[in-house]
């Protein structure tokens, strides 16, 4: 087999997994139609059409594609990881890990982990994206996910728990001294009230079990982000916010915890990746750098200041 025949393989598999043309000549930084073409030559040399082509700019499998497909991927498979066999047992970590995590998570720490990392592994480029969603990584073509959830992660893929995310709910001083502290979990129902997503109430623990306590929200968030701490040092209300949050010059000192013998349950972090028998030098040690930074001392709810 040519090294342009398996290269034509390799695009076919993107093209299928991205379910367009489009979608994987942008992960592949290819022009649409030098991926179109890599398709055609490979129709041509098997004499069967692979992809149904419609209107719109999705594709789908004919019958003999979905047979082609399904015994490419296995060898591709099991190539790539032969390939990240061979390249453990020697050698330096080095190309480009593709990482999405939430937006809050650019902190100053983060850009400290980021520099560390690229003290030590100097080969590797890391390409991160800082987002507020539900990123599918197999299909959006990433290496690594770091995700702050307390769900189970989807079938076929790795979750290694890397260390809890506490969280705290605060208020700025401002606010607080207008409002009130509240002094127990019921007295928040009396506060105006930042969330994020979908969320209506508190989610508490309290020394008889789980709490759940109404807010009244007076904004709303599609995802947390440092907006989210922005508003709350504003004045507009209660928020609940990751620590991390508070290492930020921006906000130290700026808003007030309140309730710390109320805490919110504490969601974990989680390195999220494909499931393989060889696992990539780059993601590896990706991992286990982040591992690391997570159990250095670190900000907790105790730490900060409360109201």
């Amino acid at each position: 087999m040519s090294r342009g025949h398996l290269n034509s393989i390799k695009i076919f598999r993107q093209v299928v997994e991205s379910g367009s043309f489009v979608g994987a000549a942008e992960r592949l930084s290819l022009s649409t139609a030098a991926t179109s073409k890599h398709v055609m030559h490979l129709e041509r040399r098997l004499g069967a059409r692979l992809l149904n082509r419609g209107r719109s700019r999705r594709v789908s499998l004919t019958e003999p594609g979905r047979v082609y497909f399904e015994r490419c991927k296995g060898i591709l498979t099991e190539l790539e990881e032969a390939e990240l066999e061979i390249g453990s047992l020697h050698g330096a970590p080095r190309g480009t890990l593709r990482v999405t995590c939430p937006s809050w998570a650019g902190t100053r720490g983060c850009a400290e982990l980021i520099a560390d990392y690229r003290r030590r592994y100097p080969e590797v480029v890391l390409d991160i994206a800082f987002e507020d969603r539900l990123v599918d990584v197999i299909a959006e073509g990433y290496d690594l996910a770091l995700r702050v959830t307390t769900d189970h992660t989807p079938g076929g893929l790795v979750a290694r728990p890397l260390g809890p995310v506490p969280f705290v709910i605060a208020g700025s001083a401002d606010y607080l001294k207008r409002r009130g502290v509240p002094k127990s979990p019921e007295d928040l129902a009396d506060h105006d009230c930042l969330m994020v997503g979908n969320e209506h109430s508190w989610h508490l623990a309290g020394p008889h079990g789980a709490l759940e306590v109404p807010a009244r929200v007076v904004l709303r968030f599609r995802s947390m982000n440092v907006g989210v701490a922005h508003a709350a040092c504003a004045g507009v209300g209660l928020a609940l916010l990751p620590c991390v949050m508070f290492e930020d010059p921006m906000f130290r000192g700026k808003l007030r915890s309140v309730l710390p013998d109320y805490p919110f349950r504490q969601p974990n972090l989680y390195a999220i990746y494909v499931s393989r028998r060889h696992v990539s030098p780059k993601i590896r040690t990706f991992v286990d750098h982040v591992a690391g930074h997570m159990t250095r001392p670190r900000l907790h709810p105790a730490d900060i200041e409360a109201a």
